[in-house]
């Protein structure tokens, strides 16, 4: 089997359900212009950036991936400590759930990102993703996974940040999702770098339900699983982000965990497992309701 080419359960239909309030549709019409203005905008700004020095350019990029989220309607919510600026050799590993996955990162580590070729051809999103620095990776040829360690292993080496994720595909974020694939992993291993596992995940505000009399007093606010931002299965980019903007109440949610040193495991495959522990622990104050079984 491909290893670039893993498969998931998650469909639209299953999956990409909305239990919170909805926006109307003009107040949605008007997140998703501003969104696409935004996104749009670091487009045509990305082939200036090369004029800032390093430090300045992150502080931008992270303004701007901040701002892309906020754009479409979605709340952020950052905790743990991330790596200082600065830090050499980090490959960064998430699940994956959306494409807000992508400028969520980006808000809080802004690095090369590793994509699937397709993300080339995307409007938008596509050629600031290559203005960006981003390691396009050919998933039907098998034959190009050797390489693309090797690229990987060399951006490490050469101090960068490489933003992975090593699940392969998207999952809903309910369950326990994929399994992480252990290849970039080895790149981590060859430059004797530090993997930084973190965890995304999506929620999403229910409706406050009626109250009478004595019963006055609002209960204490749950947050589940927020459906609308999963992209998964045969969905399509523009359906997947009207869904978002027609979605009120979502909060985009990105935990940075405990740095690991790769040099202290025997193999790809022992620190793959080692990442996808730490971040699937990060999940057990997740609703336990899944439709993966």
């Amino acid at each position: 089997m491909n290893p670039w080419l893993p498969t998931a359960p998650c469909t639209p239909h299953t999956c990409a359900g909305h239990r919170g309030p909805g926006r109307r549709r003009p107040a949605a019409v008007v997140l998703l212009l501003a969104g696409c203005a935004c996104v749009l905008a670091g487009a045509l700004g990305a082939p200036f950036l090369p004029l800032f020095g390093a430090a300045r350019r992150e502080r931008l990029i992270r303004r701007w991936s901040h701002a892309v989220v906020r754009a479409f309607g979605v709340r952020v919510r950052i905790s743990g400590a991330p790596v200082p600026p600065g830090t050499p050799g980090t490959l960064v590993v998430a699940n994956h759930i959306s494409w807000l996955d992508i400028p969520l990162v980006a808000a809080v580590l802004p690095g090369r990102m590793l994509a699937k070729r397709e993300i080339r051809d995307w409007p938008l999103l596509g050629p600031l993703a290559a203005r960006g620095g981003t390691l396009f990776v050919d998933r039907d040829r098998l034959r190009a996974l050797p390489a693309t360690v090797r690229t990987i292993a060399a951006a490490l080496r050469g101090g960068a940040r490489v933003v992975v994720y090593p699940e392969g595909t998207t999952w809903c974020g309910r369950g326990t999702g994929g399994r992480f694939g252990p290849a970039a992993f080895q790149a981590a291993i060859d430059a004797d770098a530090t993997v930084l596992p973190v965890r995304i995940s999506y929620r999403a505000v229910p409706p406050r339900p009626r109250t009478t009399g004595r019963d006055r007093a609002a209960p204490a606010e749950q947050h589940a699983p927020a459906g609308a931002a999963a992209f998964v299965g045969d969905d399509s980019l523009i359906a997947s982000l009207w869904r978002v903007v027609r979605a009120a109440g979502l909060t985009a949610e990105i935990r940075v965990l405990t740095p690991v040193p790769a040099g202290g495991f025997p193999d790809r495959r022992a620190l793959a497992r080692r990442a996808q522990l730490a971040v699937a622990s990060e999940s057990a104050n997740r609703s336990p309701e899944s439709v993966h079984h």
